[in-house]
């Protein structure tokens, strides 16, 4: 073989990494390609798990605010008309009240869950807040919860609240005037202060009965009743 005829075989060849680079490509986009095919559906239900877990998280907070509202029962049998069941009982400051104090005089009765929750400390400041025109009415105002005495002192002190609190701890008044009972409360039945009030007339009877009370607006309609009594 010539020399020319070995220069030429040997060019042969040159072309040939050339020609295998366009194979590599095709398998690169090949790959590619198989690669955003897979990932496609990947994200496609990653967003369908997303709302599906969306909407369980809407029906469970739906369920919690429907069971939080369930109604609460009480068990006494106390109803307008009645006579109103006799109490004695501490109050803040270390005295001690009882219902003969209150002979010949209406009185309000707000029960109230706790001291110093939000919905508490509204209806503990709007009975003072119109303690002038109670008294006009010839009304006495009194709020009584569970809590010890202290806890009711700190709740007076710090709202500067003016009417005198009751400390019912054995629940004897609170069950006797219906303001104890079944709580529900996110799907868990408990026993618990149920928000109520009661106005008591001048002959000792029980003249109205709030129970399930909402606070905004509430002090005011208990006025009303009493002037009007």
């Amino acid at each position: 073989m010539s020399k020319k005829s070995r220069k030429k075989s040997s060019k042969a060849p040159s072309g040939s990494p050339t020609a295998k680079k366009k194979p590599l490509k095709t398998r690169a986009a090949t790959q590619t390609g198989s690669a955003k095919t897979r990932k496609g559906p990947a994200r496609k239900s990653a967003g369908t798990v997303a709302k599906a877990g969306s909407h369980k998280a809407a029906s469970k907070q739906l369920n919690s605010s429907k069971s939080a509202s369930a109604p609460a029962t009480a068990k006494s049998g106390l109803a307008e008309g009645h006579k109103a069941p006799a109490f004695r009982l501490p109050r803040d400051g270390g005295d001690v009240v009882t219902s003969a104090d209150f002979a010949d005089q209406k009185l309000v009765l707000f029960f109230y869950p706790r001291a110093d929750p939000p919905g508490c400390t509204r209806e503990a400041i709007d009975f003072p807040r119109l303690a002038d025109a109670f008294a006009a009415a010839g009304t006495a105002v009194l709020g009584i919860s569970a809590d010890p005495l202290k806890a009711q002192e700190k709740f007076r002190d710090k709202h500067g609240l003016t009417v005198p609190l009751i400390s019912d701890e054995q629940h004897k008044m609170l069950e006797a005037y219906g303001a104890w009972g079944e709580k529900s409360m996110y799907g868990k039945t408990f026993l618990g202060i149920l928000r109520t009030t009661v106005l008591v007339g001048a002959d000792g009877k029980v003249a109205r009965i709030w129970r399930n009370v909402r606070v905004d607006g509430h002090a005011d309609a208990v006025l009303e009743a009493a002037r009007s009594l």
